[in-house]
């Protein structure tokens, strides 16, 4: 396989905490503020539980993916590492699924920082605050990768401390609100138990928080620009994990012992009803602040890792070589343009035909963090393969391997079976066959391309 020679490298120009804030910013998006009453309908109190399992399937993902990043830190991160050991078109794949994902992401969520801002100022054009937003980030990218770590890690900090907000209130209300204490608890298990809707409903509500963590893998994307990566990566995803189940499960914790689940965010979000129980009259401002940060947020991440993995996949010859160049600052600045570029095409076409193509398109999207979950751990299993037949030992080593690649080789197929059973993730596994079936002509044609 020829790799291009490239004279100008990338900076490591990311620190500990900046690796940090990125993994719990992609992880902690809006969902938690505005999604989780959903959620909650499906598993009850349960939803708790459903939030650990799948914490701790990410956790062993991210450790698999971190023992790779950690022998090999390069841009690109698992679409690098599926072609080195498993083949070309899996690193075509994995690249290619990645970045279209993302690209469906930031759409979606330029899109909703034009709502947001119309909830201040309801005359603003969307595509006006969405255009402010793209020119913006793209310039913060495009400086170097330290600016973007900055940016990222205080926008992150913003919606890490509403949530830790939200828990203290929450806890307040607790042990001083109408309801004495410890009586208060009982909602956990009242109005039909800790499971109200039986394992079914755990299961269900197992395939929904799937994707409040989807974004995490973009600490492997940072590899290549990482200081210092054989300490900062295993600190970030050692580290991460727990925090995010703190935040996910404390807050899930706290709501659920403050009402019946059954209320949770019938009259409002879960979020507003915790801050306006407390007498804070702003509460409905405070939130759209949170939101429309964490909308910033996922976008500067997704027009970050995009634009790195079109660099990964040039430097592999699978995207157009020009992608494969940088900057005097070590930026791949025809990435950024590329990506943001089409998220302001795309963010016009909804804007002219709402609801029609591009929610077809996002369906897609929601099953792509599942494709890019499966590649990391059956590539690190083939990776693992490749360093016994090398007699090496690696410096971050995932555990239970290989027994843990199969058991969440597994729990992934059951979320696909799961998602046929909810109607509004139902297209995205039927379009599953034509996605893959899309991937593969193009790689097909990139081969005959190459000649």
């Amino acid at each position: 396989m020829k790799f291009m020679s490239e004279p100008i490298k990338m900076k490591r120009g990311l620190k500990n905490r900046h690796l940090q804030m990125i993994a719990l910013g992609g992880a902690i998006g809006t969902g938690l503020f505005y999604g989780s009453a959903s959620t909650i309908a499906l598993a009850g109190p349960a939803v708790m539980l459903a939030y650990l399992i799948g914490g701790a399937v990410i956790f062993f993902i991210m450790r698999m993916l971190g023992e790779m990043a950690v022998d090999e830190p390069v841009s690109g991160s698992f679409s690098y590492y599926a072609t080195k050991y498993w083949g070309r078109f899996p690193g075509f794949l994995s690249g290619w699924n990645y970045w279209f994902n993302y690209v469906l992401v930031s759409m979606a969520e330029l899109t909703a920082v034009g709502i947001y801002m119309q909830f201040w100022y309801p005359d603003l054009p969307q595509w006006a605050a969405a255009l402010v937003c793209l020119v913006v980030i793209t310039a913060v990218n495009l400086i170097n990768v330290r600016l973007y770590g900055e940016f990222e890690f205080w926008m992150a900090l913003i919606k890490i401390s509403a949530i830790v907000m939200m828990i203290v209130m929450g806890l307040y209300l607790l042990f001083s609100g109408p309801q004495a204490f410890p009586d208060n608890f009982s909602n956990l298990w009242r109005n039909g138990g800790f499971l109200p809707n039986g394992w079914w409903g755990l299961a269900l509500s197992v395939t929904v928080v799937m994707f409040s963590f989807g974004g995490i893998e973009l600490i492997g994307i940072t590899a290549g620009e990482a200081e210092d990566p054989d300490h900062t990566i295993p600190r970030a995803i050692n580290q991460v994990i727990w925090r995010i189940l703190l935040f996910y499960v404390g807050t899930m914790a706290v709501l659920m012992a403050l009402w019946p689940w059954n209320q949770v965010g019938m009259e409002a979000s879960p979020f507003v009803q915790i801050f306006s129980y407390v007498g804070v009259p702003a509460a409905a401002h405070i939130l759209n602040f949170v939101v429309l940060t964490a909308a910033v947020s996922v976008y500067n991440s997704a027009i970050y890792s995009n634009s790195r993995m079109l660099y990964g996949l040039a430097t592999k010859e699978e995207a157009p070589e020009f992608l494969g160049r940088l900057s005097g600052r070590g930026v791949p600045v025809r990435g950024i343009f590329v990506s943001s570029g089409i998220t302001l095409i795309c963010v016009a076409l909804n804007y002219f035909f709402p609801g029609k193509i591009f929610m077809y398109l996002m369906s897609v999207a929601t099953i792509a963090a599942t494709i890019s979950w499966m590649v990391i751990t059956i590539t690190h299993l083939k990776f693992r393969r490749q360093c016994r037949r090398e007699g090496r030992e690696t410096k971050f080593r995932a555990p239970l391997c290989p027994v843990i690649n199969y058991l969440c080789l597994a729990f992934l197929i059951g979320i696909w079976f799961f998602m046929t059973q909810i109607p509004d993730m139902r297209l995205a596994v039927w379009l599953l066959p034509v996605w893959l079936l899309l991937l593969w002509a193009g790689y097909r044609f990139r081969e005959y391309r190459r000649g």
